[in-house]
């Protein structure tokens, strides 16, 4: 397993090691040891996510207020573009966004930290994305940023128009969203 920061250092882009061969291939998704020596902590998840997207479909730019997640996000099927807005007020990174093309193909996945609004969207048919988050959902502390918020300038790969949940469209702009400061963190 390899694992590399990205532009925004606390992001971590895993290219796991996988062994191929007549029958199909096998790879280690997940090793606990690996993750903690990369990020030189104990990060514990407690739930797996896994949803399926159609081509055009923009998920997002989630996140929970009172209960921060840190996810680690992987395709299964498909691709997607994966967009992470850093919004920790004590961070040199703070309101810089970060986007990056996830394929089933690659098996890579993308670790980001607690802290960051989180969305994704679909550039292949039948999308299937798994990611698991070091918190509990909790509706009452969910938030969500506009995903063609002007002072972000997002650069999505749109071929047209995405399609957004009546939930998402009611996203905030940057300028009107909640940030986290050191209170949000356990």
């Amino acid at each position: 397993m390899h694992i590399k920061p990205m532009a925004i250092p606390d992001v971590l882009l895993i290219t796991p090691t996988v062994h191929q061969d007549e029958r199909g291939f096998f790879m280690e998704s997940f090793n606990q040891r690996q993750f903690d020596q990369a990020l030189q902590g104990n990060i514990r998840f407690v739930q797996d996510n896994h949803s399926l997207s159609g081509l055009g479909v923009l998920r997002g730019l989630h996140y929970q207020i009172n209960q921060p997640q840190g996810k680690l996000i992987r395709v299964l099927q498909g691709r997607i573009y994966d967009v992470m807005v850093d919004l920790r007020q004590h961070s040199a990174t703070f309101k810089q966004w970060l986007g990056y093309e996830l394929t089933a193909g690659s098996r890579q996945q993308l670790w980001i930290p607690p802290g960051f609004a989180h969305g994704f969207l679909a550039l292949a048919e039948s999308t299937e994305t798994l990611y698991k988050t070091t918190s509990y959902y909790d509706p009452s502390s969910e938030r969500c940023l506009d995903w063609n918020d002007q002072e972000l300038a997002i650069e999505w790969p749109l071929a047209a128009p995405p399609v957004v949940s009546d939930k998402d469209k009611l996203g905030v702009p940057l300028a009107k969203a909640e940030f986290f400061n050191n209170d949000n963190f356990p």
